[in-house]
């Protein structure tokens, strides 16, 4: 199993892939806090035994190295099994294209489905790469 996420300040996206082909995006998860987050995120991939786990990265743009720390910070507070491999995949317009995916589907945009179907396309573009 292959899951996928877009760290942001407020939600994860998740999304997960059983077969490498099919990418089904999930309830994101509410941050209140990081360790918080990070137990739940933990939780949900142990739950859905994931083996591989690809976390969205920013490229480009004037905060990139902050960013890029701040989720790797993250990334490094879950508790994730030894065996399990973490890849970082570039998420550049993953959010507005996402966004555009929902055009007119939803008027709500806080509920995190948009932060979950950023991360069913880092992990669409991740299985292309691959």
């Amino acid at each position: 199993m292959i899951a996928a996420v877009d760290v942001g300040l407020k939600r994860i996206g998740v999304a997960i892939s059983p077969d490498g082909r099919i990418v089904l995006p999930q309830r994101a998860i509410e941050r209140r806090g990081r360790k918080q987050a990070a137990k739940e995120l933990s939780d949900f991939l142990r739950e859905w035994k994931v083996d591989l786990l690809v976390v969205g990265l920013p490229r480009g743009g004037s905060s990139e190295e902050e960013m890029e720390r701040r989720i790797r910070h993250f990334v490094s507070l879950l508790e994730l099994p030894p065996q399990m491999e973490v890849h970082y995949q570039d998420e550049a317009g993953s959010s507005e294209e996402a966004k555009e995916r929902m055009q007119g589907a939803i008027r709500q945009k806080r509920d995190g489905r948009i932060d979950s179907l950023a991360a069913q396309i880092i992990l669409e573009r991740w299985l292309e790469r691959s």
